[in-house]
């Protein structure tokens, strides 16, 4: 790992096999290597610069691995994340299902990690939309449900994976912002929404 300062520290979580290295690949270096993609092992790490307004954001990423034999180690990178982006294949509807695990391993142990629900390879459904395997609406519901923001991204063609990445880097400055006056007026956080940033008992 660099030297570079962090400002937040992101996760990626996921099923094994639905893209989370590829999303990272195209976030961080802007291409996209078809597969097979080596699993990762642990986690991996890359740090991407974001700028929202005049001010530059560091987010930490960390690629996790998808397997279940390496939950435990997961659950280590995750913590202390100011983000979880938990990805899921939109042609795959055990993974869907497998998303929600995370997110409710996240809701038990870090509920101050703000999540964000990502669909992966949308680029399939441009080709045939008959492999679509996660209703659109359902997971909107759900994402409506446990206050995350929803994107259908494809690390192949690069769709909304931009947007998805500035939106973690805009809500982290605005909370920040937010906690700062909130602070200064001598407002407790601790009561505050999890749908906002705040480092729980972590770093």
């Amino acid at each position: 790992m660099s030297g570079r300062r962090v400002d937040a520290k992101v996760v990626l979580l996921g099923q094994e096999g639905v893209g989370k290295s590829s999303l990272v690949e195209r976030c961080a270096h802007r291409r996209f290597r078809p597969g097979p993609y080596q699993n990762t092992i642990g986690a991996a790490f890359v740090a991407k610069v974001m700028s929202v307004g005049e001010q530059t954001v560091t987010l930490g990423i960390w690629d996790t691995a998808g397997s279940e034999r390496y939950e435990a180690m997961s659950r280590m990178y995750y913590r202390g994340a100011r983000a979880a982006v938990v990805c899921y294949d939109l042609t795959d509807s055990s993974s869907f299902q497998r998303a929600k695990f995370w997110v409710n391993e996240l809701q038990n142990c870090e509920e101050g990690c703000r999540i964000y629900l990502c669909g992966t390879k949308s680029d399939l459904l441009e080709e045939d939309r008959r492999k679509r395997g996660v209703d659109f609406h359902d997971v909107q519901d759900y994402a409506d449900e446990i206050k995350a923001d929803l994107f259908e991204t494809s690390s192949k063609t690069g769709q909304s994976v931009d947007e998805l990445f500035q939106k973690v880097a805009e809500d982290y400055v605005h909370f920040t912002a937010f906690q700062v006056m909130t602070e200064e007026k001598g407002v407790d956080l601790g009561h505050r929404s999890g749908a906002y940033f705040y480092s729980c008992c972590h770093h």
